[in-house]
């Protein structure tokens, strides 16, 4: 086979998927980037160019920098949260344990359950007077109830509860998979030399496991600024958007109050700032990974 029929059946292989990555990435991200600069359509009234004023209506909207400010303090929690907790469960469920499969079972399960599942699950956690959570602080500790998806001081923190236990075990899998591929040799020849468990962490464990860490902290970006379901079954984005995040307000803006354009230019902003912060990671996580 020459190098030019080579050439051309590689091509052939990629056209199926070059063909659905434009279909469904690159297309819909012009598109809505092209219908942020127009008004939205209403009955007969045609969408006409507007140039940047969604953009305009977009910063002074407060609504806006509530969701966004809501949804960086998510991010910001749940992110090292998830990760460091799913580092640690993998480490321990990599050593020698009795019933380890079942702990890595256990582990993994909140991952394959349904998003709305996982809701339902925590609204009885939550749920004032009657809920687990409530039922051990009044039965244990006499505590009175508390409506904790009703109040603007803990709703968030109770919604980035559940995202960090649904994907930590998801996580674990990408961290455990990457400790198995770390030869014994190491550990032994450690051990020979008196190295103590944390340091061989610090300084061989760690290091190797820096390629997982950079692609686990994208997924976890990503994730954290893609939450609906949760938002949607349990809360509504109350009270008064406390529980709001930027990706709940497009589809609300969208397909609640009809206002295609600038839910458009909302989400422009939300790629943009998804490419910024990946890109950021990319750079200073795989820096690192060279320099070890």
């Amino acid at each position: 086979m020459t190098q030019r029929l080579q050439w051309i059946y590689g091509w052939l292989l990629l056209f199926p998927a070059m063909v659905m990555l434009m279909a469904f990435t690159h297309v819909p991200a012009v598109t809505t980037v092209i219908n942020s600069f127009f008004s939205t359509p209403r009955g007969r009234r045609e969408a006409k160019f507007v140039g940047l004023a969604n953009y305009e209506n977009l910063i002074n909207d407060p609504t806006f920098w509530k969701v966004l400010t809501n949804n960086l303090w998510y991010a910001l929690a749940t992110i090292p949260a998830s990760i460091f907790l799913s580092l640690l469960m993998a480490l321990w469920v990599n050593d020698k344990l009795k019933g380890r499969s079942l702990v890595r079972m256990s582990f993994f399960a909140p991952t394959v359950l349904p998003l709305i599942a996982v809701a339902n699950i925590w609204l009885f956690f939550y749920t004032p007077g009657f809920g687990l959570i409530d039922q051990i602080r009044m039965g244990f500790f006499g505590l009175p109830e508390n409506s904790w998806l009703g109040s603007q001081e803990t709703v968030l923190i109770c919604m980035m509860v559940v995202t960090i236990w649904k994907e930590a075990g998801f996580f674990m899998i990408f961290y455990l998979a990457a400790l198995q591929t770390i030869p014994p040799s190491l550990r032994e020849a450690a051990a020979i030399e008196g190295t103590s468990r944390s340091t061989f962490f610090w300084r061989v464990t760690f290091p190797l496991l820096m390629p997982t860490t950079l692609f686990v902290s994208i997924n976890a970006v990503i994730n954290s600024f893609r939450m609906v379901d949760h938002i949607f079954t349990m809360t509504g984005g109350g009270p008064d958007n406390a529980s709001s995040l930027l990706l709940f307000y497009i589809y609300e803006v969208a397909f609640k109050f009809w206002d295609t354009a600038y839910a458009a230019t909302l989400t422009v902003v939300l790629l943009v700032l998804l490419s910024l912060i990946a890109l950021g990671q990319f750079f200073f996580m795989d820096r690192k990974v060279h320099y070890r």
